[in-house]
């Protein structure tokens, strides 16, 4: 049975799976990437997990690699760099320094450009050339599919649209310093500090009056749209404004066929979506209306980031 092991780095935890040729993910584990903050004993931390995993199949599998998904990953020269949520600083030489603890074909991306790989493998997006996967988490991450081709850039750094100046409002700050910048506003994140945001700008009742930013979570802010919270609805107006100008910007550069959304935000389901839906149409120019789907993930949630990880070695399969 041939196998490849995915690995997901995000900021607040890393997912390992081993993944099939049909973009299944036979068993994962995660752990909490904060806990580690010296870098040999977060590598020694993903071989050991590795190990595990592999250990517990009952059949003896065919390795054929490791693909892992990061944050301000260079594909090229197989490094995270400068990355704002991740606890290492300037460049690490994760690809090297792993390879010292697996020996195998390794390839390391974008997290957002996996995904788009995984989607064109296993998910969606299967019979597109031209699409975009947008991931809605802590940050705004994009990868970007042209003529069937993934769009790498020079070097490896291609699709940081989470940073791209918006010019809009109060210039909230990304985590990488951009004013503006569109991950500060859409985002899981970017969520609850609309809602602080919106609170200061209404004097409605809330029940987000009583509590704290670091008790805000997501579930509880679609909660509050069900139930009619006038903060809640406008804090998800905002955020579909703001993503529908986006979108319909980035779709001036490359015409995708659709926008495919994966991430914690697409799980507030129609308040963000349906809004989102009236302003990209809005914002779109006219030869493009009528054109341009969005649509949701068709990849498992809990595994599409391992998935998207493992088709960077499935990928170079024949």
């Amino acid at each position: 049975m041939d196998i490849v092991i995915g690995v997901d780095i995000g900021g607040t935890k890393t997912k390992i799976g081993l993944v099939d040729k049909n973009g299944k993910c036979l068993v994962q584990s995660f752990f909490r990437t904060r806990e580690f903050p010296d870098l040999d004993d977060y590598l020694d931390k993903i071989k050991t997990t590795s190990d595990e995993l592999l250990q517990s199949l009952e059949v003896k599998p065919n390795i054929l690699g490791c693909g892992i998904g990061a944050p301000n990953a260079s594909s090229k020269n197989g490094t995270i760099e400068n990355a704002s949520n991740l606890v290492w600083k300037g460049s690490v030489p994760i690809l090297e320094k792993l390879k010292e603890r697996m020996n195998m074909p390794m390839r390391i991306m974008n997290d957002a450009s996996a995904a788009a790989l995984g989607e064109m493998l296993f998910g969606g997006a299967k019979t597109m050339q031209d699409f975009i996967v947008i991931t809605l988490g802590t940050g705004f991450g994009a990868g970007i599919v042209t003529n069937g081709q993934l769009v790498d850039g020079y070097d490896g750094f291609a699709g940081e649209l989470g940073h791209v100046d918006m010019t809009i409002g109060d210039g909230r700050l990304t985590g990488l310093g951009v004013k503006g910048g569109l991950e500060a506003y859409v985002s899981a994140t970017g969520l609850k500090r609309t809602i602080l945001y919106m609170q200061s700008k209404y004097m409605v009742e809330s029940r987000f009056r009583d509590v704290a930013y670091n008790d805000l979570h997501g579930e509880d802010i679609t909660k509050a749209a069900e139930e009619g919270d006038e903060i809640a609805l406008k804090a998800f107006d905002y955020t579909a404004n703001i993503m529908g100008l986006a979108l319909a910007n980035f779709t001036a550069f490359t015409q995708p066929e659709a926008f495919i959304l994966m991430g914690g935000l697409t799980n507030s389901g129609k308040w963000i979506l349906e809004p989102l839906e009236k302003y990209f149409n809005e914002y779109l120019l006219e030869v493009y209306k009528g054109k341009v789907n969005i649509m949701l993930s068709s990849m498992e949630g809990k595994t599409a980031a391992i998935c998207g990880a493992a088709a960077l070695i499935w990928e170079k399969q024949d």
